[in-house]
């Protein structure tokens, strides 16, 4: 089964050449977000706990897009520049998944694309 790349009009714009949302074989990968205002393209919030909340939120709307909700996530992979935000992270975080629980990846990163903290990447199921 060939990939499709979604429409997906919630997404702040791409920072770089790929999709913000591809699908194939009943997965919907969604490309890592970083906290931006979809409608500004301005960057959102200094904490962290702030910024995983965007995230999230851009998130929720993008899977509005395309049908889905965070009751489908399976995969979740998160980005942080520093490891000692794990908690505020995933209070912010359980917010959003509730009960759900994706299996997840937290990596410990150098640095991210316009000095954000957290990058949040997913997969989700039709």
């Amino acid at each position: 089964m060939p990939k499709s790349i979604l429409s997906v009009p919630s997404a702040p714009a791409p920072l770089g050449p790929y999709s913000p949302a591809v699908e194939a074989q009943g997965l919907v990968y969604l490309s890592g977000q970083v906290a931006l205002d979809p409608d500004t393209g301005s960057s959102v919030g200094e904490d962290v706990a702030d910024q995983t909340h965007q995230v999230m939120g851009n998130i929720g709307a993008m899977l509005g897009d395309v049908g889905l909700g965070y009751d489908d996530i399976v995969k979740t992979t998160i980005f942080l520049i520093d490891i000692a935000d794990f908690a505020k992270v995933n209070d912010a975080y359980a917010a959003y998944v509730g009960a759900s629980r994706p299996a997840r990846s937290t990596v410990g990163v150098a640095a991210l694309p316009g000095g954000f903290r957290v990058e949040i990447e997913v997969i989700a199921a039709r």
